[in-house]
């Protein structure tokens, strides 16, 4: 399972804010990642505004990149707003 979650970490990191082209992991945008034995992955993320235009695109494209991962069964993708996001969750460059 270990090597899911890794894999699955991995992934995220294809999927990328269109507005500043960093992957969602690196601009701290990813709250929370859970991987069940029988792959079915759970994420809670959020954006960088509660209003985002991009909402909806950046949680399908979560989606889409995890359902397409071997060993992954099925993603749940949910959007939170607490804590609000901040520049500082992001990764130094």
């Amino acid at each position: 399972m270990a090597d899911l979650q890794d894999r699955v970490r991995d992934r995220l990191r294809t999927v990328l804010d269109p507005e500043t082209g960093r992957d969602l992991l690196a601009m701290g945008m990813i709250y929370g990642i859970q991987v069940d034995e029988g792959g079915h992955v759970a994420v809670q993320m959020t954006t960088t505004t509660r209003g985002c235009p991009l909402a909806d695109f950046l949680r399908l494209g979560v989606e889409a990149a995890l359902q397409s991962l071997d060993g992954v069964m099925s993603v749940d993708v949910q959007l939170i707003w607490e804590p609000a996001w901040s520049p500082d969750r992001m990764e130094p460059l």
